[in-house]
């Protein structure tokens, strides 16, 4: 079969269809797979290594920023088969480094090198989308991979919650090393989507020249810092939110991931509607209506922490809401972004998540930094990054209809 049949065959649904579906959707779950599944666990770990776990995180997200503006002009230049096996080669070598780490330094290292091969799977699945789908139906096909991969974040803390019941927190990396491998496997059932009259001829330094154009493109920078400010606010939560269910609240480890995992039940929900909803309303319209019901939501959790009133069931039920959109925010911020430079794709995805998933430092960097010892640091940088993205959302150009 050649290139050019296969993305026929995946544009119209056929014969590889549901197994292309399926793992994008793997792909794209690697990010939080790979740091929700130990959640549970960041207070043993924060024990067992003498060290603020939470740079864990920040390492992580570090490795994922900085890789992603490598991979992103390769994936121009030679394809996106390539850099997706080698990415996945260096996610298992850096499981293992973490399981068999001993202080806080290895196993932030180990983090920042797990990284490195971990961000080519959601970077290079948008980009995979990108290049088969109109703008609209780009939108739709990432609510549909949204749905499916949400099922890494739910399974992913209640899986690490019960481990640590049986065994030690160095079996979790093990699992994802695992898991690492098996993804490997499966790309070789995922076809080349970016055949070679359509890649990059120039030198990969002029290549990387493109995010200069990048940057300076305003509607793109528009929707991808709507995206971005959204997701200082949502890595908040999932960095603050082990201290603020466990410590504070006192909820056990093994019951914590039920707490997140009902957040994304409200993504996929959401998400499933949108996938309809793009058909009927432009994009802009729709991220703009999300991201203000996630600004309200965000405004609500600052003022019942900063007051310390409705304990943790209005904590939960604000950041339901703030969560479930989500299920739209990342769907048509990231379709209309890449709509407005289709021709480099792959750049253009790979700018577009250093910046949304290395925006998760900030939270990290912010919560060890002025965190009071209550739930009131989380909720006010949940609150203003919310804010900032619904500025954002709220300044783009609706030129584009559903369609």
């Amino acid at each position: 079969m050649t290139d050019s049949q296969a993305r026929s065959q995946i544009a119209t649904g056929k014969t590889t269809g549901l197994t292309f579906v399926l793992i994008l959707s793997a792909l794209m779950a690697f990010t939080s797979l790979s740091t929700d599944i130990y959640l549970p666990a960041m207070p043993l770990m924060a024990k067992d290594l003498q060290g603020d776990v939470e740079l864990t995180i920040t390492g992580f997200l570090i490795g994922f920023c900085i890789a992603q503006l490598i991979w992103g002009p390769v994936s121009d230049h030679f394809g996106r088969r390539l850099p997706l096996f080698i990415g996945m080669v260096l996610f298992v070598i850096g499981s293992a480094g973490c399981a068999l780490s001993t202080d806080i330094g290895q196993i932030v290292f180990w983090r920042v090198f797990q990284a490195l091969g971990a961000c080519t799977g959601p970077m290079l699945a948008r980009a995979m989308i990108r290049d088969l789908f109109s703008r609209t139906r780009a939108a739709q096909m990432l609510s549909t991979l949204m749905i499916i991969m949400a099922i890494a974040p739910i399974a992913g803390p209640l899986l690490g919650g019960q481990m640590i019941k049986v065994t030690s927190w160095h079996s979790i990396f093990w699992l994802l090393a695992v898991i690492g491998t098996l993804m490997l496997i499966s790309l070789f059932w995922l076809p080349e989507t970016l055949p070679e009259e359509k890649r990059v001829k120039a030198s990969l330094r002029s290549a990387f020249r493109n995010y200069y154009t990048l940057l300076s493109n305003t509607q793109y920078m528009r929707f991808t810092l709507c995206l971005t400010f959204y997701y200082v606010a949502a890595y908040a939560f999932i960095t603050g939110s082990p201290f603020v269910y466990i410590t504070y609240f006192g909820v056990e480890p093994q019951h914590y991931g039920w707490l997140f995992a009902v957040n994304i039940v409200g993504l996929m929900a959401v998400s499933m509607v949108n996938r309809r909803l793009v058909h009927r309303y432009p994009l802009e319209t729709l991220l703009r209506f999300a991201v203000c019901i996630a600004m309200l939501a965000a405004l609500m959790l600052a003022l019942a922490t900063g007051a310390g009133i409705g304990g943790i069931g209005l904590i939960a039920a604000a950041v339901f809401v703030f969560f479930a959109m989500n299920g739209v925010i990342a769907a048509t911020s990231t379709a209309a972004a890449l709509d407005a430079v289709p021709n480099v794709a792959g750049s253009a995805s790979a700018l577009m998540g250093s910046l949304q998933y290395g925006s998760g430092i900030i939270s990290s960097l912010l919560l060890a930094l002025l965190s009071d010892g209550t739930p009131w640091t989380m909720g006010w940088i949940i609150a203003v990054f919310t804010v900032a993205s619904a500025v954002m959302a709220l300044t783009t150009r609706g030129t584009k209809t559903a369609g």
